[in-house]
């Protein structure tokens, strides 16, 4: 590490509301579960393919318990955090000493995500995993075009950057974990409408918190935008694709 303070693309303040917002429409009984259940059974797959059977686990953001049970289930002794709450990831943790630390859906919006990986494996013991899961580069390309075409002109940043394989890979090696190994699987979804993508993004907690958000998108161009959206739709439904990033790696 150079010593460099990293860049402010995302707000604090904007992710920690965000993150506070997403707590509060998580308690409604049909909020989406597609991309947490996903990465949950990814999780539970890695770890049944490598016989790997930990004592004490860390479980951050996974907001509907699975992975906690199931892991609770294996006799596993589980803390979760949510980072709105529990801790800051680019602080070093408040505990340590954990076999497994599994990050899922919130690392894409930490300004300092070599130093928020650094963190996850000095809590880790000698020999511990993380598995880190969110929504890598190649998400919402649907959304990203009509986003784009709907500002004209003047393009506005709607949609944060993200991370992909190969950065993903130069991260897990300048962060020192062992055996790295970095992967991406897309997931699909169909939406009957833009206004649904748009609510299920923001219960997600995949809403825009850059530090710049650009302007609002005017009423006229969310019209434009709302019309495209409709005109790639099959069968009723635009497919919107989810591409998630899945490091993982040891401390040894």
């Amino acid at each position: 590490m150079n010593g460099q303070s990293p860049p402010t693309i995302f707000s604090p303040n904007r992710r920690l509301a965000l993150k506070k917002r997403t707590q509060r429409l998580r308690q409604s009984g049909d909020a989406p579960r597609y991309l947490i259940d996903d990465m949950v059974e990814d999780v539970l797959e890695r770890l049944g393919f490598l016989r790997f059977e930990p004592a004490r686990c860390l479980v951050i953001a996974d907001w509907t318990g699975a992975l906690a049970e199931r892991l609770r289930a294996r006799g596993c002794d589980v803390t979760e955090a949510e980072p709105a709450l529990d801790l800051n990831e680019e602080q070093p943790f408040p505990f340590s000493g954990f076999d497994l630390i599994a990050s899922l859906g919130t690392l894409d919006t930490v300004n300092d995500l070599p130093g928020a990986l650094i963190h996850i494996r000095n809590a880790l013991s000698p020999g511990g995993m993380m598995i880190a899961s969110f929504a890598g580069s190649g998400s919402l390309p649907v959304l990203r075009d009509i986003m784009f075409a709907a500002d004209g002109d003047r393009p506005a940043p709607r949609i944060h950057p993200l991370v992909d394989v190969r950065a993903g890979g130069q991260l897990l090696q300048r962060t020192g974990f062992a055996d790295p190994v970095i992967d991406s699987r897309p997931l699909d979804v169909g939406f009957r409408t833009l206004e649904r993508l748009v609510a299920d993004l923001r219960t997600m907690g995949l809403s825009n918190v850059l530090a710049d958000p650009g302007p609002p998108l005017g009423k006229a161009a969310f019209a434009s935008a709302r019309q495209a959206f409709a005109q790639r739709a099959e069968n009723g439904r635009t497919v919107e694709r989810f591409e998630i990033l899945t490091l993982s790696g040891w401390r040894r």
